[in-house]
């Protein structure tokens, strides 16, 4: 008895020490939601960096009726919009907007399944940008 006592011991011991062995990948991620003045500072601190996207996934036709200076397009709505975001360099630092808020919200999900690593969504879109005096551009 203090034989098999001493196998199931040992036992537990090793299966313990085994289940710490497993190998998983974790990626530090930073995904929030931010107003547009914290959005104004980061694309303010962040201006001229090759580490940086703003990114407006609006329709194009939104887009072409005025967006944040320096903005690129990818529509939400397109049927192939996640795997154009999994095309992107997920270790640049993001600013996402659309109109209200509602789709880049949305988007938050897809960015943290992807695994991006530092995505800021702005709040209320562009209109919120825009009525708290922010700059747009053709």
């Amino acid at each position: 008895m203090k034989r098999i006592t001493s196998v199931l011991a040992v036992s537990l011991v090793v299966l313990a020490g085994l289940s710490g062995c497993t190998s998983t990948t974790s990626v530090d991620q930073h995904i929030a939601t931010v107003s547009p003045a914290e959005a104004a500072g980061i694309i303010e601190q962040n201006a001229g960096s090759d580490n940086f996207v703003l990114l407006d996934i609006r329709t194009p036709e939104e887009y072409g009726a005025g967006k944040i200076d320096g903005a690129i397009n990818i529509d939400f709505y397109d049927a192939d919009f996640r795997q154009q975001l999994d095309a992107l360099d997920k270790d640049k630092h993001y600013v996402v907007y659309c109109n209200s808020g509602n789709r880049s919200g949305q988007s938050l999900s897809d960015f943290e399944d992807l695994g991006f690593t530092e995505v800021d969504n702005v709040s209320t879109g562009i209109t919120g940008w825009y009525s708290e005096g922010y700059p747009v551009v053709p």
